[in-house]
């Protein structure tokens, strides 16, 4: 049964047919002095909602007051946290339903910031203005840069202030995904419920997800290798675009294949595969180079939580399930290679084509070039970004096979630098160039470079000639990110 109002609200709550262990209901914390501080006008139009209703509505993206058909849940889950596995959930979010859109999509709608739940543990459930204009604005960045991701709606500011080392402005930002369903979902039922619950959870999951295997006699199986492939592809975008998510938890591994959860994340700079940025990972546990690796770790913790449903008999599950997780490590290497040969013109693919890759790489590594400018380089034929690289006489032996090659395929050179383009972004968020957005908006409440660096943002293939001054290196490359989302 749905309910639509004037606004464009088409609410559902189908996860609240699943077993109550998975939820707890409760309202969001209302708030004194809410204000829009940013509206997804674009988003809201895809999502059936009528945007001149809703753009000035700060009570409805505070938490106040929610859409008819609303009611509000926060999720229970549990994770690996940098390899150590706690219970956790929803510490400051609440689900306020599944918008179901004109074409028949469904889509979570989630407050985040929005107070305490039942598993906020020591927290205050809030969350500052800062880190949630931060993820606004990187989810619509991998938007554009058409990396499966979660995405937001809104952010409004609260009036409240917020103790962390220091008093910050409170702040709601309004997330939407596929679904929250995580593999931390299937872990917490797994470990706190029966097979029943993790039968429930999965057969939900298949069929909101991946309906196509609803009738396969082996569909537990067969959704492992689903989810499996998904992070191929998730993890080899990430690796392709310098990517980091920084915080590769578990219960941060979304079951429909979305990035989500953009704590301390960050873009490569400089070329170093050792490459992290985030406060808390004292080991580079979550390393740029790393993420690969740490997919496959996070799918054979999901893969433990379906031996019982794969095969009654766990001992034969187990074969079963290491190969769907050694799919993905061959996919995900196949995904990126492809990936690769993109971001470099090769049409014809050749077995030599990881060595012309692996060359490139570990050049850009020796001569601390800077990952997304030497590609844009490569694709506009204007090897001037990165002196010391492309002056080397290595470079040069390497431009020349690469060359070679792409004059030899069987398309004219000029499709080559054209699938480039489509494939190479001309600007990322670069990192300083987000956090003097935020020092504006949130200290000065000057939101025009936030504005203007979200607009060169949602079109980076562009190489539109305002993007240029957003394609400059950082002044230096000392950053570091702090888990505040």
């Amino acid at each position: 049964m749905t309910n639509k109002t004037n606004q464009g609200w088409n609410l559902e709550n189908s996860y609240q047919r699943l077993p109550d262990l998975f939820y707890t209901s409760l309202q969001p914390e209302e708030v004194g002095q809410p204000e829009l501080a940013i509206f997804n006008e674009k988003l809201a139009a895809e999502l059936g909602l009528n945007s001149s209703h809703l753009k000035n509505d700060s009570e409805t993206f505070s938490g106040n007051h929610l859409p008819e058909g609303s009611k509000p849940i926060a999720q229970a889950y549990a994770g690996h946290q940098f390899a150590n596995f706690n219970m956790l959930g929803d510490g400051r979010a609440v689900l306020i339903g599944e918008q179901v859109t004109p074409e028949g999509k469904r889509f979570d709608i989630q407050l985040k910031g929005s107070g305490k739940t039942p598993y906020s543990r020591r927290g205050d459930g809030k969350a500052a203005l800062g880190p949630m204009l931060r993820e606004y604005l990187i989810s619509e960045a991998m938007h554009g840069l058409r990396i499966p991701t979660s995405r937001s709606l809104a952010v409004a500011e609260t009036g409240e202030e917020i103790q962390r080392e220091i008093s910050l402005p409170g702040a709601v930002l309004t997330r939407v995904a596929a679904s929250h369903i995580r593999v931390g979902t299937f872990q917490y039922a797994r470990n706190w419920g029966s097979k029943d619950d993790l039968q429930a959870l999965a057969d939900y999951t298949i069929a909101r997800h991946y309906p196509e295997l609803e009738k396969e006699e082996d569909r537990y199986l067969l959704f492992l290798y689903k989810v499996a492939e998904k992070q191929a592809v998730l993890i080899a975008d990430w690796q392709l675009k310098g990517f980091i998510h920084g915080v590769m938890n578990t219960d941060n591994v979304a079951i429909s294949g979305e990035t989500i959860d953009y704590g301390p994340c960050a873009f490569l700079d400089q070329y170093d595969p050792k490459t992290f940025f985030s406060s808390i990972d004292h080991q580079g546990r979550y390393a740029y180079g790393n993420q690969p690796g740490i997919g496959a770790w996070n799918m054979a913790r999901f893969a433990e939580t379906l031996l019982i449903l794969i095969d009654e008999d766990e001992k034969q599950a187990i074969p079963k399930a290491k190969e769907a997780v050694e799919a993905y490590v061959k996919s995900v290497e196949g995904y990126w290679l492809d990936g690769m040969r993109l971001k470099l013109g090769i049409i014809d693919k050749s077995e030599d084509d990881k060595i012309l890759v692996k060359t490139l790489l570990d050049l850009m590594e020796k001569y601390y070039a800077d990952y997304t400018n030497t590609f844009r380089s490569l694709t506009l034929k204007q090897l001037d970004s990165e002196p010391g690289l492309f002056q080397s006489t290595a470079f040069k032996e390497w431009y020349q096979s690469w060359q070679d090659k792409l004059q030899n395929q069987s398309a004219p050179i000029e499709e080559a630098y054209q699938l480039m383009k489509q494939h190479n972004p001309s600007v990322i968020p670069r990192n300083y160039l987000v956090e003097e957005a935020l020092t504006a908006a949130v200290e000065e409440g000057d939101y025009k470079p936030f504005h203007a660096l979200l607009a060169v943002l949602e079109n980076p293939y562009a190489y539109t000639k305002e993007q240029g001054k957003y394609a400059v290196k950082p002044p230096n490359e000392d950053y570091q990110t702090f888990c505040g989302t």
